[in-house]
């Protein structure tokens, strides 16, 4: 399988990276072909202009910005995204980099009708989040996660119809014993040998 995987974290020191690594490692040991988009590092703007937004329903003058972006994002057949819940969401680096790539035409289309919303990534069949939160399980749960909800629900939504998803999270990050955060290393090990499956 063809897998993106979608790194948002601004240190290349950090627990994270070291998450993104093991996850890359694992998806080619399962003989995945791996591409990484890291935003922070490859300078990704997530910041809509008023211009780009304009032609935001502009079939092609809307890929037009992004187009590098577009074409990792039809390349792949499954997406890893890996990054900081950050007041219980997205980072905005990554928050970003789905209002500018996720256009009209490439991702959905937005026929008339009842139906509404038509999802236009029918090759991609898998897609999973691997996380780090500052907070514990039940306030992550009681805060309704949005987070995981826009990627495991909205953006699958236009994804295959029969599109796995999995979500992966290391709740406590800030104070977790070293021996937490080496259980999670291999529990993302083991899931990104399996994904797909």
């Amino acid at each position: 399988m063809r897998v993106l995987v979608v790194q948002a974290h601004p240190c290349a020191d950090s627990f994270n990276a070291a998450v993104r690594d093991k996850a890359v490692a694992a998806l080619e040991a399962a003989g995945h072909e791996v591409r990484v988009a890291d935003l922070y590092a490859e300078g990704f703007d997530p910041v809509m202009g008023a211009e780009e937004r304009r032609r935001y329903h502009d079939r092609g003058e809307n890929e037009k910005p992004v187009a590098g972006e577009i074409e990792r994002l039809l390349w792949a057949e499954g997406l890893v995204f890996v990054y900081p819940t950050w007041w219980f969401g997205l980072p905005a680096i990554l928050k970003g980099w789905l209002d500018r790539v996720f256009v009209p035409h490439v991702t959905f289309t937005m026929p008339p009708g009842p139906d509404g919303l038509k999802g236009r990534l029918q090759s991609i069949r898998a897609i999973s989040v691997v996380t780090t939160c500052g907070a514990t399980w039940f306030v992550s749960k009681l805060m309704g996660e949005p987070g995981r909800r826009t990627i495991l629900r909205g953006i699958r939504a236009l994804c295959h119809r029969r599109c796995r998803t999995r979500y992966h999270a290391l709740y406590q990050m800030d104070t977790v014993s070293l021996d937490a955060r080496t259980r999670f290393l291999a529990e993302v090990d083991t899931a990104m040998r399996r994904f797909g499956r």
